[in-house]
């Protein structure tokens, strides 16, 4: 079986450290060492590391996301309009999902514990499904069509993880034409400007597709373009979408959207935030201390017990189930707290000493009182977020009261 992903980091810094040892690298080998280097430290953060695989809640997880990529294997039948029967790709919600079970699929292939890992024939039918993708839809020069999300949001995020995960395995052609497609449905003016759907939360899930570009094409200018324009999220707004001074967040212009839409803005900000940090391209902009500061004066007041106000979940609250890689879950005011919860426990990465212990203690208490729906198993995360968690609960700082 091949040696699991996450022994490359290993090597990585041991070959690095050779190399300068014996006088070798060149500016060149610098830059391929950072980006490789960010590339796994994005795999960190979407996969997590340190977690013993064998024992719960991370096993079941593990091995759940396992049969659901035998089932996808299974049923992947490609035509010109389709990667699954179930999945046209018009409406373009269905290339979104596509993707989805492609990665469901790559997890599979890179977690351990999955019953699949490091399977040769699965590796093979992720391929085939991203060749077929780039050939008849998700491609530069391709047309778009209905829901904006789609195209510049939901597929790219997806296939830019993919590309992150199997980047060893997939050749330059491969990647160039992954890099092509965002750089064609994500083009550099949807971030110049500060307007439309290029706002709050979707600006920086914009950011993070864009970033994860200029990671895996070797791109400097595309990374500083998308910390650049992660800048005008971060200064309180007075009108429109944003953090309003008195802990407000809107999005869609005038709603409501602390427990939905801004949990995106500090989950993205958070991954961003850590993927950049002490790199070439570190967030600096001292104005990001405004988003720190929100998790004490916009988002914990609106968290009870581990459960969010739906007042500020806006029309999350009519969705009844979500689909996540094909599993049914519940959402509920638990569902945007939790969710919420483990966006603060990603941002406080980035965090002082001090706000983290203080952010740690708030969540230590939420996690212990929300016994309806304990977050520490809760159905919507991955390995990475229940990871983190974990580590939070068993950090050393005591509980804050409610």
């Amino acid at each position: 079986m091949p040696v699991p992903a996450w022994s490359r980091r290993t090597f990585l810094t041991a070959a690095s450290a050779a190399a300068v040892a014996l006088g070798l690298p060149s500016a060149a080998h610098a830059a391929e060492d950072e980006f490789e280097a960010l590339r796994l430290r994005w795999l960190d953060l979407q996969l997590g590391s340190g977690f013993d695989a064998a024992a719960e809640p991370y096993a079941s997880r593990l091995a759940e996301t396992g049969t659901l990529a035998r089932t996808f294997r299974t049923g992947m039948a490609p035509t010109p309009t389709s990667l699954w029967p179930d999945a046209p790709f018009d409406p373009p919600a269905g290339i979104t999902q596509s993707y989805s079970r492609l990665w469901t699929m790559t997890q599979a292939y890179i977690q351990p514990g999955t019953g699949l890992t490091g399977d040769a024939s699965l590796l093979a039918d992720v391929l085939r499904g991203l060749d077929h993708l780039s050939a008849t839809v998700y491609r530069a020069g391709a047309p778009r069509y209905g829901n904006w999300w789609e195209w510049q949001i939901g597929s790219p995020r997806l296939l830019m993880d993919i590309v992150a995960a199997l980047h060893p395995h997939l050749g330059a052609e491969r990647i160039a034409a992954a890099c092509a497609a965002v750089d064609h449905f994500v083009p550099d003016s949807v971030l110049t400007n500060y307007t439309g759907t290029s706002t709050g939360a979707n600006r920086v899930d914009l950011c993070r597709s864009v970033a994860l570009r200029g990671v895996l094409g070797a791109s400097p200018a595309k990374i500083a373009l998308a910390r650049d324009a992660l800048s005008p999220v971060f200064p309180y707004v007075t009108r429109g979408d944003g953090l309003y001074a008195d802990g407000s967040f809107v999005q869609h212009t005038w709603i409501a959207y602390s427990g939905t839409y801004g949990q995106v803005m500090l989950d993205g900000l958070g991954r961003l935030f850590s993927l950049l940090a002490g790199s070439s391209w570190a967030v600096t902009d001292p104005n990001r201390q405004i988003v720190l500061d929100s998790v004490e004066k916009a988002y914990a007041p609106l968290i009870y017990d581990g459960l969010m106000m739906d007042s500020v979940n806006g029309r999350a609250i009519s969705r009844g189930y979500l689909k996540n890689d094909d599993r049914r879950i519940m959402r509920s005011d638990h569902f945007h707290g939790q969710g919420v919860i483990a966006a603060i426990a990603l941002l406080a990465g980035g965090a002082s000493a001090a706000e983290r212990d203080r952010w740690h203690a708030r969540v230590k208490g939420w996690i212990q009182r929300d016994t309806v729906s304990p977050i520490l198993s809760a159905r919507q995360f991955g390995v990475a977020d229940l990871a983190r968690l974990h580590a939070v609960a068993a950090a050393p700082v005591p509980a804050a009261p409610e």
